[in-house]
């Protein structure tokens, strides 16, 4: 005897939608090139499975019950499904990931993440993308414990590891900024380190997820106002929460407009290496095109440049 599984098989889900789209039993059996019997005995194995009536038998048409209506739009989706599945399995096979997750600093620019994004979905290809949001020791982390197979703005001094590569994404000066009604807006420069660590600092989170993570750029037992990401750090900055470094691209607009006013400080300006990484494979081969696809737009230093600096 035929499992429930057995009998809700694509060929009978098949059958159903075209009994619904014939209107009869008869229609659909010519449709499909069998006798009506035939069509009769597959749908009286379906309803004795599941213990229900998928069609009503006093309609002179085949008229859905609620049950057959709830089967025949849940057997749609799960074809359409297993068609969309066997284009993505056969274009796997082909060499592309099915998924491609990379692990984005709070450094990079969005805009620019998002424009690559959309050339890459241009190609229509059958990964799965995911954009994984990091902070500091985080981005590098995503990629030493497998959660992320590309990781853009990892600090210099953590690209080290078995199986990972990495090439330089580039430099990110920052500026000592804070807002225009701040204390230290009017205080002559250089600014003491002693002075400074006498105000809040904004800072944000490390997104690790082992240890304390790390932190730069703050004074010990200094008041610290923590952020989730760099934009939430201008934000509080812009309204005078607190004092702190801001990549000069993003904090440069505010200045010229006077919503922020940078000072020199005694330690000078802060200037960040970062790198992009990735989980390599043992032989170039091996590479999958959605990661190749991704490396090949890195290796252009506009590329590089826009996504530190825009």
């Amino acid at each position: 005897m035929q499992t429930t599984r057995q009998l809700l098989s694509p060929d009978n889900l098949a059958m159903l939608q075209t009994i619904t789209e014939q209107g009869s039993l008869a229609a659909a059996a010519r449709q499909m090139g069998l006798v009506p019997s035939a069509i009769t005995y597959r749908v009286r194995q379906m309803e004795d499975a599941l213990d229900v009536l998928l069609f009503d038998r006093s309609a002179r048409k085949a008229v859905l019950t609620d049950a057959g209506h709830e089967l025949v739009d849940e057997g749609q989706r799960i074809l359409q499904d297993m068609d969309a599945l066997a284009l993505r399995v056969k274009r796997v096979a082909t060499g592309w990931e099915p998924r491609l997750t990379i692990a984005v600093d709070s450094l990079i620019a969005q805009t620019t993440l998002f424009e690559l994004t959309e050339s890459f979905l241009e190609l229509n290809p059958p990964t799965q993308l995911k954009l994984q949001r990091e902070t500091l020791s985080g981005t590098w982390e995503a990629l030493v414990n497998g959660s992320a197979d590309l990781a853009l703005g990892v600090v210099v001094e953590q690209t080290s590891a078995p199986g990972i590569a990495s090439k330089p994404l580039g430099e990110v000066p920052f500026v000592f900024a804070v807002a225009p009604h701040h204390p230290l807006a009017a205080t002559p420069e250089p600014l003491p380190d002693a002075l400074v660590m006498q105000h809040r600092a904004v800072a944000v989170a490390d997104s690790t997820r082992a240890g304390s993570g790390m932190s730069v750029g703050l004074f010990g037992g200094q008041r610290v106002l923590t952020v989730s990401d760099m934009n939430a750090k201008l934000q509080a900055q812009l309204r005078g929460l607190g004092c702190g470094n801001l990549p000069q691209c993003l904090a440069q607009p505010y200045i010229d407009t006077g919503r922020l006013v940078a000072k020199r400080t005694e330690r000078g300006q802060r200037l960040s290496r970062v790198s992009y990484a990735w989980r390599a494979p043992a032989h170039k081969s091996a590479m999958g095109k959605a990661l190749a696809w991704w490396l090949e737009q890195l290796g252009s230093n506009i590329t590089r440049a826009a996504l530190l600096h825009s």
